[in-house]
């Protein structure tokens, strides 16, 4: 097993690194309003971020899992609202038209994506539906050459600036899973309107919007069958970016920890002298650690998407340890962790929407105990998982 990243990952993520504590960390409290952060995107794009997981043909950088989840995680130690606008263009709504749209949308859109020029949203959650997927309403009528869109999905990240949306729909009122498909959408389809906005305690914002009989061409009903599968399968890459997020947060965190402790002084030394404090920084740090193997290796299962028993579990460990090492930075700030002075409290709030967005973890522990009790061979130990 070889645990060193190569030469061109350590070079990407150094760029990326530069160009995030220079110019992203100083102002990374200008977006907590709902601000989208268009001048970061239009500086990673000329970086050649926002082209990850585009092909190589449509002039992305077709990047490995991996490479994705190390950019993503630098991005966030400085600046939750950009690492999840990166996200919306590195995660499932990218990977689902480069892999499942008709060339001509793919030559259209996907160059666009890399440039910064179009914002893709994924549509997933509707009122009374988040991971219960099965109970989809909004409906896809296929009419003739034309499918005919009506329904309501909430809590959309990047609607108002969005030049593509991805929606997961019912088709033609097929009920349960097996009705699940996927249309595209563009914003300035007649009967789409964005009706509700949310601020987030990240600092982002979130949206409901209506599709009130939107009429598509055929071409964009890109999944008419087996879109649950499809779904899910393309969903377990957002189970490995969602945690390089959170394992990100939680580094930015302990990086501004340290730095505190050092310097702030108590009854008349470094509070970093204190027994207490070190070991809160031990563990913290084996925390760190313990997630960035769950997730890299998780990551590595990647053919083209991870491994979905890795992706949970890494998932999980990361987001919770996200919560624990991001809340210990603040308690270590004292009464300054919880201003907006001290970018902690920033870290702090991005970490809880770790555990809720991408599958939550009580579903994902679901997920991960059925696949134990199913296969698990003791015979063979845990290796009869085959993830080793």
């Amino acid at each position: 097993m070889d645990f060193h990243i190569s030469p061109q990952q350590r070079e990407m993520i150094t760029s990326v690194r530069e160009l995030a504590q220079s110019e992203f960390k100083p102002v990374a409290q200008r977006w907590m309003d709902g601000t989208f952060p268009w001048e970061n995107m239009k500086k990673l794009a000329a970086l050649g971020v926002l082209g990850m997981s585009v092909p190589e043909e449509y002039g992305g950088l077709g990047l490995p899992i991996l490479d994705t989840a190390l950019i993503l995680e630098e991005i966030a130690k400085v600046d939750y609202v950009t690492a999840m606008a990166v996200l919306g263009e590195a995660g499932v709504q990218t990977r689902v038209i480069a892999r499942y749209a008709p060339q001509a949308i793919r030559e259209r859109i996907l160059p666009k994506v890399v440039s910064g020029d179009c914002i893709l949203a994924i549509c997933m959650t509707e009122p009374h539906a988040g991971t219960d997927v099965a109970n989809y309403r909004t409906n896809a009528r296929i009419v003739g050459d034309r499918v005919v869109l009506k329904g309501t999905k909430t809590l959309i990240s990047r609607a108002p600036e969005a030049g593509m949306f991805v929606v997961f729909t019912r088709i033609d009122g097929r009920p349960g899973r097996e009705g699940i498909g996927c249309v595209l959408l563009e914003p300035d389809t007649r009967g789409f309107e964005v009706t509700g906005t949310f601020h987030t305690m990240g600092g982002e914002n979130l949206h409901e919007i209506q599709f009130d009989g939107c009429e598509l061409p055929l071409e964009n009903l890109v999944i008419r069958e087996d879109g649950f599968r499809r779904l899910l399968t393309a969903f377990n890459t957002q189970r490995c970016l969602n945690p390089s997020i959170s394992l990100g947060l939680a580094e930015g965190a302990f990086d501004e920890a340290v730095n505190y402790v050092r310097e702030r002084t108590v009854f008349g030394k470094p509070i970093a002298d204190h027994q207490g404090i070190r070991w809160k920084l031990a563990d913290m740090f084996r925390d760190i650690e313990a997630g960035r193997g769950l997730l890299y290796r998780a990551c590595l299962t990647a053919n083209p998407f991870p491994d979905p028993f890795m992706a949970a579990t890494a998932k999980v460990f990361c987001n919770e340890m996200s919560l624990r090492v991001t809340s210990e930075a603040v308690q270590m700030h004292g009464g300054f962790g919880f201003t907006d002075e001290y970018p902690v409290s920033r870290f702090y709030r991005g970490a809880r929407y770790g555990t809720i967005g991408g599958g939550t973890t009580e579903t994902l522990r679901d997920l991960i105990g059925k696949k134990i009790v199913a296969d698990v061979n003791f015979s063979h130990g845990i290796l009869g998982l085959g993830t080793y």
